[in-house]
């Protein structure tokens, strides 16, 4: 959006149009007069206007999810980022003097129409102080009048009258330079009887109007079209009702045609959809959550499926945020690609433990795993941000803790290895916790242990396929569980092909695996003890 921006800008200077003006430094003096003493006129020339500028507002829906009404939140944010981007002071003036653009009659190419009745307004208010203040002087300074009380009490009157308006207009100035939109909704949500106020919703559609005038305004003055994009996020985090009372407050700020907003959001349907239904603003439409979804939504964009770029580059952006590790995993790419060794070892300080240093060359190699689009095992990384986040700050736990229970001097696993299984846990959490309750019951059992004296040898595939129709039989009850799982296809790939744990080695990494919810394990077991009463 920004190049595009950038794109018509330029274009339009090409064409010979004027330049773009800003309301900072003299732009602002120039904007404040147009403010006070001029109406826009929207011309045929402003519809043609191809420039234009975002103004980007991010509203993260977990900030103020804490809040009683949600879509509060949403237009006091929008409130400040305005009042942020133009500045207190013409947003002020507009709330006073400011006024509407009207529509040109004919082909006019007149931008700016002198507000006539202000202008006699003003001059008349001088005009009478002035005559006020005269009189007044008059009274006290010129010898003869002095002892005429009469006429001091009219030129006082006169002059307190005319000076009293100007004064007002000045504090109201004031008072909203020093008042913003944002504190005056959040003094009405403050109350405890917000709720009940009569009028309240067409006080805050005022203060959105208000806004909706001054972008208005503010088009005609830079010479281009302004468009305010709000980003909205972390909506799937919220509760059901507050869900809905941002979808509200979305379709009460596009209820204008000319509304200057657009909606970018950025949501998971599977979440979203379930709240929209518990919610009451499904009737009439069959609590159809798609279908509201389909309504509300008017340039609906799928994600599509991630490449290896992309994950890559989600990899290294979980990195990042572990600084200390970053250096070393991009040196280590780079040895390996001119042929060097593929794991760099992390140079012992004085005062580390064997142990610990030890545990830092483990983590190095196995992010340099992750992060090397060679290696098979990136191409099994999630889509989701938040997936390959959990299981960057994973893998360091995972690998301190397998290097504390099986000792620094020989560990029989490799840190590739245990950077798989971390993956394994977090992309098939049902399938991996199914396969273990199987290999756990199975070795409870002493006489299937006994006669099978080498079952430790055996693959956790060849497990997960013996007890397959015993899980296929308790979808039913393991449904939201199941949901939690990728690609089976891809499951069978990983533990059938690319990485085959055995049974022993599957017992040992249970023992430190700490991304998979044993509870899903205890479930499984109840339900296998009651299906064999």
């Amino acid at each position: 959006m920004r190049e595009e921006m950038a794109r018509r800008e330029a274009a339009e200077l090409q064409r010979g149009h004027r330049k773009p003006r800003s309301p900072h430094g003299w732009g602002l003096l120039v904007a404040l007069w147009l403010l006070a003493f001029y109406q826009p006129v929207v011309t045929e020339g402003h519809l043609r206007r191809k420039n234009l500028e975002f103004i980007f507002i991010r509203f993260s829906a977990w900030e103020f999810a804490g809040c009683d009404k949600l879509w509060a939140g949403l237009v006091t944010t929008l409130c400040h980022h305005i009042r942020r981007h133009f500045g207190a002071l013409p947003l002020s003036v507009f709330h006073v003097l400011g006024s509407r653009p009207r529509f040109a009659s004919g082909f006019s190419q007149r931008e700016w129409i002198l507000k006539k009745g202000t202008c006699l307004k003003l001059w008349g208010l001088l005009l009478v102080l002035a005559a006020g203040i005269a009189i007044l002087l008059v009274a006290l300074l010129v010898p003869g009048i002095k002892d005429n009380h009469a006429l001091k009490v009219v030129g006082s009157a006169v002059a307190s009258l005319s000076g009293s308006s100007l004064v007002l207009g000045a504090l109201s100035i004031l008072k909203n330079f020093l008042v913003s939109e944002k504190k005056k909704i959040e003094r009405l949500t403050d109350s405890d009887r917000f709720a009940g106020q009569l009028g309240f919703m067409s006080k805050i559609r005022d203060e959105v109007e208000v806004l909706v005038d001054f972008l208005a305004f503010m088009e005609v003055f830079e010479r281009r079209r302004l468009r305010v994009v709000l980003e909205i996020t972390s909506l799937d985090l919220c509760y059901p009702e507050k869900v809905a009372g941002v979808f509200n407050a979305m379709a009460t700020l596009l209820s204008d045609a000319n509304a200057p907003f657009i909606f970018l959001l950025a949501v998971d349907p599977s979440v979203i959809v379930p709240c929209l239904e518990q919610t009451g603003c499904m009737k009439g439409l069959a609590d159809n959550g798609y279908l509201y979804l389909n309504r509300a939504v008017t340039l609906p964009f799928s994600i599509p499926e991630m490449g290896s770029r992309s994950r890559l580059r989600s990899v290294e952006a979980a990195i990042q945020t572990r600084e200390d590790l970053m250096y070393r995993i991009i040196a280590g790419n780079v040895a390996k690609t001119r042929g060097g060794a593929g794991v760099v070892a992390a140079p012992a300080a004085g005062g580390w433990k064997e142990a610990d240093s030890e545990a830092v060359a483990w983590i190095h190699e196995a992010f340099r795993c992750l992060h090397d689009g060679s290696d098979v095992l990136s191409r099994y990384l999630p889509e989701n941000g938040a997936n390959v986040r959990r299981i960057v700050n994973t893998i360091p736990i995972t690998l301190r803790l397998l290097l504390h229970r099986s000792g620094v001097a020989a560990v029989p696993l490799s840190p590739r290895a245990a950077a798989a299984w971390v993956v394994l846990a977090d992309r098939w959490p049902c399938r991996l916790s199914w396969t273990l309750q199987c290999l756990e019951d199975a070795g409870q059992s002493a006489a299937a242990a006994a006669a099978t004296p080498g079952s430790g040898g055996k693959s956790l595939w060849s497990v997960f396929q013996e007890h397959v129709g015993e899980l296929s039989a308790l979808r039913q009850p393991l449904g939201k569980v199941l949901s939690l799982d990728g690609d089976p296809e891809l499951f069978q790939a990983f533990l059938a092909r690319d990485f085959p744990f055995g049974a022993a080695e599957a017992r040992e990494l249970l023992g430190v695996t700490v991304n998979l919810d044993h509870s899903i394990r205890q479930h499984m077991a109840l339900l296998r003890a009651l299906a064999r009463l």
